[in-house]
């Protein structure tokens, strides 16, 4: 039973330490969601991670509050580390269906996330919202242009496509995007000529399961290789690098019962 007591002192001190920490941490909480963090001034934009160097800062303020008074869309950026104001930024900035909060904190894995107004989905769906953080926000893209490159970029693209009326998908074709899509054209390409290559004697193309095959590569061609980028920009040459891609692709595929028998032939 002495043996006992000192066990149970042990427990009680280590419980009333405990409760101790959880209590005297506590109130140091109440900084991660701390409305005493808004400036005294209205101000479209709260740098908390200081992301933005001031002179850009300013100008973007400007910018914002510019854009607000032309078309009516209220945009706001919050960056923020281990502090931020929370939803007190709701009522701060007084937003509604057509307001567009933009969220930068680095501790995720992504830079960017976005609070959209339900009256900004019929000009910019889901998926360009989407597109859009993975674009601007991701690792490599932050690591290659900085924090305040990508918000900068991503504010540019969300007032282009409101000032348009809308846009489906996000404007621009990124190298690793168009690279993509060309891999899918080649693939196209390939598939087609395979499918085409004679099975009968005399025959020149095997339309039949060319037409049967349509489905496959039509949509590694048309729908992947040939949809983003026409949908994205208006250049000719990534198209046109697509297409030839496509087309060498389905002529190598075509010809290669005839290199393998040559080579077959000579060994």
């Amino acid at each position: 039973m002495q043996q006992l007591l000192p066990k149970r002192v042990l427990v009680s001190l280590a419980a009333f330490f405990l409760a101790l920490s959880v209590w005297a941490i506590a109130p140091a909480a109440q900084a991660f969601d701390n409305p005493d963090l808004l400036p005294d001034i209205e101000t479209p934009v709260i740098d908390l991670a200081n992301f933005l160097p001031s002179l850009q800062e300013e100008a973007v303020v400007k910018d914002l509050q510019n854009f607000e008074a032309e078309t009516g869309w209220k945009l706001r950026v919050l960056t923020q580390y281990d502090r931020t104001p929370g939803r007190a930024v709701k009522d701060f900035w007084g937003l509604n269906e057509k307001s567009v909060l933009l969220i930068a904190d680095s501790r995720g894995g992504n830079l960017l996330g976005f609070n959209v107004g339900d009256a900004l989905y019929p000009f910019l769906p889901r998926t360009f919202w989407v597109e859009l953080q993975t674009r601007f926000g991701n690792l490599y893209f932050v690591r290659e242009h900085g924090e305040n490159q990508s918000i900068i970029e991503s504010l540019e693209t969300i007032k282009t496509c409101l000032r348009q009326g809308g846009c489906r998908v996000v404007p621009g074709l990124p190298r690793e995007q168009w690279i993509l899509t060309l891999i899918t054209s080649v693939l196209g390409g390939v598939v087609l000529g395979f499918a085409a290559i004679p099975r009968k004697d005399g025959q020149i193309l095997a339309w039949q399961w060319a037409l049967i095959f349509s489905p496959l590569w039509g949509i590694l061609f048309i729908a992947f290789g040939i949809g983003p980028v026409v949908s994205r920009t208006s250049e000719w040459l990534p198209l046109f690098r697509n297409v030839i891609g496509f087309l060498l692709g389905a002529l190598v595929a075509y010809l290669s019962p005839v290199i393998a028998q040559s080579s077959t032939s000579e060994t």
